[in-house]
């Protein structure tokens, strides 16, 4: 009995010997290599490039108040509509103290000319009706008294506008009423009611009370590189696509491009404008980040095949024609003249049929890869 288990065990352990050494003869051998083969196709190619910007409108207007005070009210919020003449906000003056006693005094000035000159006309007046004057003199003496009466009048606006920022003269075209410039929606409103603010003026650019824009004139706006600027022509097609709405296409045309490049990062840069298409049921919003793909060439209805299938050699190409079938496939290397390509496929000018196979790329096993 313990003969035959030794028998056994001798005879399992040979086994393993044996099956070993035929697994490391089988991985031994020079495999087969395996190409890829592909068949040259009428296509289209094209070659595109990306550019990273953000929508905006088109024109951005900051309206500004015509006299400084303080937000007593604000009428509107972000996001209202608004039309050009309507009203945003309302502004308690402040008034100047030095340009309030000025107006005062010009009040107090005013009256008194318009005393003298009344006393000076009823003086004239008697003297003409005793006909001691000529008409030329009292006609003289009467349009001084007009003139000092325009006077009290405008004074007195001017004291009310200083003062209290309108005058009875002009209550509808108050500077207190802020009003919109022009009509759009409502982007922002950087103030708040009890806010100080300033008007514009040659020291001071004011402040921006609400900034306003036509949200169906918007345009994308973003930088292109000096390798790729030379290619681009005013009126070129865009296809913008806003990530944030769910991957949201809009049709764009180029309309700008910079004449002075600027530095990004270390890389020459172009500015770029686009006007992009938008229907009225489009919701678009200022700011959005958004991508330009722009087409810079195209071959239409061209032959192509895979460019991993080109052989380059300095400034040949060459590819790997099939000949054969079977055990007595063989492989004739060819030049070709290529042309555009779009990172997979590229176009064969000369050099290649659709009646031609070519090789491609070595196919690699999974075992191989692990």
């Amino acid at each position: 009995m313990k003969k035959y288990r030794k028998l056994i065990i001798a005879a399992f352990i040979a086994l393993i010997f044996i099956g070993t050494f035929v697994f490391l003869w089988q991985k031994s051998q020079p495999k087969e290599v395996v190409y890829s083969e592909f068949t040259p196709e009428m296509n289209e190619v094209k070659k595109t490039t990306i550019i990273t910007g953000k929508i905006e409108p088109r024109n951005e207007v900051n309206v500004k108040p015509q006299i400084s005070g303080i937000i007593t009210e604000l009428l509107k919020e972000p996001g209202d509509y608004v039309q050009e003449g309507e009203i945003i906000a309302k502004v308690k003056v402040i008034p100047d103290m030095a340009q309030l006693s000025s107006a005062e005094s010009r009040v107090r000035l005013a009256n008194v000319n318009l005393k003298q000159a009344s006393v000076d006309y009823e003086r004239e007046k008697n003297l003409y009706d005793q006909q001691l004057v000529s008409a030329d003199e009292f006609d003289k003496i009467r349009q001084k008294l007009d003139q000092a009466k325009e006077e009290v009048a405008a004074s007195q606006d001017a004291l009310q506008v200083v003062r209290d920022g309108v005058s009875k003269s002009n209550a509808s075209a108050s500077s207190t009423l802020v009003r919109s410039t022009i009509s759009g929606v409502i982007l922002d409103i950087p103030v708040k009611v009890g806010n100080s603010v300033i008007l514009s003026n040659t020291f001071n650019d004011g402040t921006t009370i609400a900034s306003v824009a036509n949200m169906n004139d918007l345009i994308f706006r973003g930088n292109i590189d000096e390798t790729e600027v030379g290619q681009l022509y005013s009126g070129m097609p865009m296809k913008i696509i806003i990530g944030a709405l769910q991957d949201l296409t809009f049709d764009a045309s180029l309309e700008y491009i910079s004449p002075k490049a600027v530095e990004n990062n270390g890389a020459n840069q172009f500015e770029i404008k686009a006007a992009v298409k938008v229907a009225e049921d489009d919701k678009l919003r200022s700011g959005y980040s958004a991508n330009a793909e722009i087409v810079l060439a195209q071959a239409q209805k061209t032959l192509t095949i895979p460019e991993s299938a080109i052989e380059f050699s300095g400034d040949s190409t060459f590819v790997y024609v099939i000949k054969g079938n079977g055990s007595k496939k063989t492989y004739e290397r060819r030049q070709v003249t290529t042309g555009l390509s779009d990172g997979v496929n590229i176009e064969i000018k000369k050099g290649l049929t659709t009646k031609d196979k070519v090789r491609g790329p070595e196919i690699i096993a999974d075992d191989d890869k692990k």
